[in-house]
């Protein structure tokens, strides 16, 4: 039967929204790189290893500063200002790579994205859990959403610019909006709270009480084996997000705005897709929803290796993106619930940490398939690593939500 939920309090969907945009900025500059990705490693001469190499660096970073974002956000508690940060750090870099000449210096701006990156979903997340404790799963799910808007429109909008500009010329225009919308999530969400007054204890903890809810993080089985899942997950998605653009301008011979065309699809379905699974979720178990999204996701990877170079692939583009982006907010929600409240940051930390984790060994893996046994082989790959990312799932204990 389902559950009677409070209406929200007055002002909440506006600060939903701002939160929402920025995240979807969060997404925006990374989206813009995978579809520079063939141009870059063209004009280099990159190997299909060096170019995963640039996303694994990315992850690498955000891998190793998640943790350490954690620590920033319950701890200190300036949810607004963090939020700012995070997303300015995430814009910039990217104008630095259009003055890069260098292997190098690219991979240590892409590094600089990742540290930027670390700090935003430890830091909204819990915010929006804490703020929105009986729509968890809707929520979250509208802010993933914002993502998949990012990760849609980029690759069309700058697939367009490139048929006028340089890619250079692109990332240095590309700055701006994330400035923008950095100013206006410091002016209007700067300060301590969002709106009415956090529960006592929520915002900031010392450091003696959060090394305590640390080590119990740790010895946390569901939290363990949800993070582990997540990580097998996020190298799905990483390796396809790199080598998917690559395949279709490489292998299939598409110019880069129906490149870009195809990874609208991909996004726009998980767009579609994410509210229904958290919505789903809310009502019939985040487990449940989990299991079901991966298999299926496996099972059209599996189907779009057999189908590679035919049209079949490119209409399955679409199919994957609703299952494989859906649970997303799910996993989200489901770790907030089996965490306290007061360790919710260092929580999503520890998990967007393994999913950095994952994300950094992805591409580089799929990279040295695709040297070994051609771009093709990549997609059998992807779809044994959703595989794994399900069973860790499966065998997590489904336990009663925190009060």
């Amino acid at each position: 039967m389902s559950a009677v939920l409070p209406a929200p309090r007055p002002g909440a969907w506006r600060e939903l929204w701002l939160i929402t945009t920025g995240h979807a900025l969060t997404h925006w500059y990374p989206a813009t790189f995978y579809l520079l990705l063939p141009l870059i490693g063209n004009e280099l001469g990159l190997s299909y290893s060096q170019i995963g190499l640039i996303i694994t660096c990315q992850y690498l970073a955000a891998a190793i500063a998640n943790i350490p974002g954690g620590v920033l956000v319950d701890t200190i508690g300036r949810k607004g200002l963090l939020m700012a940060v995070s997303l300015f750090w995430v814009g910039f870099p990217y104008l630095l790579i259009g003055f890069s000449h260098g292997y190098l210096m690219l991979l240590a701006c892409v590094a600089l994205v990742g540290f930027g990156n670390s700090l935003w979903h430890p830091t909204a997340i819990p915010t929006l859990g804490q703020r929105y404790p009986e729509r968890k799963g809707l929520v979250l799910s509208l802010h993933g959403m914002g993502g998949n808007v990012g990760d849609a429109i980029a690759p069309v909008v700058i697939g367009a610019a490139l048929a006028v500009f340089t890619w250079r010329e692109v990332v240095i225009m590309n700055v701006v909006p994330g400035l923008v919308v950095a100013l206006l999530v410091f002016v209007f969400l700067g300060t301590l709270t969002l709106g009415a007054k956090p529960p006592r204890g929520a915002e900031s903890q010392s450091l003696a009480d959060y090394a305590k809810g640390l080590r119990q993080l740790f010895r946390n089985r569901s939290l363990v084996l949800l993070s582990t899942g997540s990580t097998f997950r996020t190298m799905t998605q990483a390796a396809l997000l790199t080598f998917l653009p690559v395949y279709l301008a490489n292998a299939m011979g598409y110019s880069l705005a129906v490149v870009g065309a195809c990874l609208f699809a991909l996004q726009a379905a998980g767009f579609a897709a994410a509210p229904v699974a958290g919505h789903l979720s809310d009502r019939m178990g985040r487990k449940s929803i989990m299991v079901s999204s991966m298999a299926t996701s496996a099972v059209v990877l599996i189907v779009m290796a057999l189908a590679g170079g035919t049209v079949l692939f490119v209409a399955l583009v679409a199919v994957l993106g609703f299952f494989l982006y859906a649970i997303r907010p799910v996993i989200q929600a489901w770790m907030l619930e089996m965490t306290p409240k007061n360790m919710g940051g260092s929580s999503i930390g520890i998990l967007f940490g393994a999913q950095a984790l994952g994300a950094a060994v992805g591409p580089f893996l799929a990279g040295m398939v695709a040297d070994s046994y051609g771009l093709a082989a990549v997609f059998y790959f992807l779809a044994g690593t959703i595989v794994l990312a399900n069973l860790f799932v499966v065998f997590t204990p489904n336990l009663p939500a925190r009060p």
